[in-house]
């Protein structure tokens, strides 16, 4: 992960930030998924509570220029400014950057409800804990091509350390164990 590309997003009247970041994310993720790459990593380097205006994609040079080559962003890179392919640099640090899932969905309990594993009153005690339970992370809002179902994909970014930690990334550009360079 000695190279990285990075992707500001320009949202106007039309497409406010988000669902910028929703879309160009969804188009980033479907690169991945049709190279099979595990070796692309992804950071928001302006996250705060939101994800941010920018999208920094991180791995080896050559696997990089297949972003800067192709037309992947299609209509939506009048939108975006794509910087060329740089170096990181030498005091950068290193995290994870993942996926956080919620265990109590409503999906898991209309299961438990159809298998009858949980009762009524036991159902209403369950609605009331998973919404207090909510997820506050920041967020991405994807729709499947599959289905057309949309989902969230809630971002966790790991603890700072000083030493990157290798491993593969999933096809969203994501690992719970391997790091990519922060700064």
């Amino acid at each position: 992960m000695n190279y990285y590309i990075d992707i500001e997003l320009k949202p106007d009247a039309e497409f406010r930030v988000n669902v910028l970041l929703n879309k160009v994310y969804t188009k980033f993720h479907k690169v991945l998924f049709d190279i099979q790459a595990n070796d692309v990593g992804v950071s928001f380097p302006n996250y705060k509570v939101l994800l941010g205006s920018k999208l920094r994609i991180h791995g080896r040079e050559e696997r990089l220029g297949l972003f800067k080559e192709g037309d992947w962003l299609g209509g939506l890179s009048g939108y975006c400014q794509v910087s060329d392919i740089q170096e990181v640099p030498n005091n950068a640090q290193f995290r994870t950057v993942s996926r956080k899932q919620q265990n109590m969905t409503n999906a898991k309990l209309n299961r438990l409800l159809k298998r009858g594993s949980i009762t009524q009153d036991a159902a209403k005690a369950y609605r009331v804990k998973m919404y207090s339970q909510g997820l506050s992370e920041g967020y991405l809002e994807l729709e499947s091509v599959s289905n057309g179902q949309k989902h969230r994909r809630y971002i966790v970014l790991g603890d700072l350390q000083m030493k990157p930690a290798l491993g593969e990334f999933d096809v969203f550009g994501l690992s719970k164990s391997a790091t990519i360079p922060w700064f």
